[in-house]
């Protein structure tokens, strides 16, 4: 799991039990209406103030979890994906568009999928390239 670490200067920004509509799934029910899923996001960011400093209050100069929430939304609108894993893959790749952010951690869940499972997906991790 993503966590915090001052010693890597990095801080957790995440997002728990985001409830989106999307078009998910290989079968025809599933392409014919857009179904409930339940998104986790965690992100680790860098974190210029750590170990030991309280940085500005100022909101430039974090990852505004705001943007993530935008960014899985428009993921689950884009049309029609057959796959959890490649809703994931876009939402992790949206964050990692932000140069501050490390690693992203993302949980897709189709919780009506199977009446008598809680939930059903998958949760993926993807990193910066780094030079």
């Amino acid at each position: 799991m993503n966590a915090p670490d001052a010693a890597r200067r990095l801080r957790l920004v995440f997002v728990r039990g985001l409830a989106l509509q999307a078009r998910l799934g290989i079968y025809p029910h599933e392409k014919a209406r857009p179904q409930r899923v339940i998104v986790g996001v965690e992100l680790a960011v860098e974190d210029e103030s750590a170990p030991a400093s309280v940085g500005p209050d100022d909101l430039r100069r974090v990852v505004n979890y705001e943007s993530v929430v935008k960014a899985a939304r428009a993921a689950a609108e884009d049309g029609h994906t057959l796959l959890v894993e490649t809703l994931a893959e876009r939402i992790a790749a949206a964050a990692l568009a932000d140069p501050r952010v490390a690693s992203a951690r993302v949980t897709v869940e189709k919780p009506d999928a199977f009446p008598d499972a809680e939930s059903v997906g998958v949760t993926i991790e993807r990193l910066r390239d780094r030079p």
